[in-house]
């Protein structure tokens, strides 16, 4: 596996979890992580780094609900670049981003595909990464393979 695609992954992991967690009430503890981990390229680029963040979370939490879905995917892409383009610079920085990636779904916080079901009368829908319990019905989500 190349150092290009490891890059491209453990920034695509960190995107998806910066977005998920930037909509939570726990995000100040979280964002502490983050300016550590952006404190790898110095003072000076780490609060560049971190003004691109916070402004990235405002047009998050100010997006009006219809249009959540756009703004969380356009996030996640515009993360994505800013990472990838830190950890080529920064190479040290893939080991703590993917540990902020690891602790992020350790705590509950499941990144994946977000599903919205619509006009579902009559039917059931069971979408998980988790395990489901539901009264007499308990649903165990398969082992992931690492």
């Amino acid at each position: 596996m190349s150092d290009a695609l490891d890059v491209v992954q453990v920034a695509t992991g960190g995107a998806a979890v910066f977005v998920a967690e930037m909509a939570k009430s726990g995000w100040d503890a979280f964002r502490r992580a983050v300016v550590h981990f952006f404190r790898l390229g110095g003072e000076e680029n780490a609060e560049e780094e971190l003004r691109l963040v916070d402004a990235a979370r405002v047009r998050l939490l100010e997006s009006p609900d219809g249009e959540r879905d756009t703004v969380v995917q356009a996030l996640q892409q515009q993360l994505l670049i800013q990472l990838a383009a830190f950890l080529q610079k920064h190479p040290d920085g893939a080991v703590e981003l993917q540990a902020l990636v690891d602790r992020s779904e350790e705590s509950g916080s499941r990144v994946g595909a977000q599903v919205n079901v619509h006009h579902n009368t009559g039917s059931q829908v069971l979408l998980a990464g988790h395990d489901v319990n539901a009264g007499d019905f308990t649903y165990r989500a398969p082992e992931n393979e690492k």
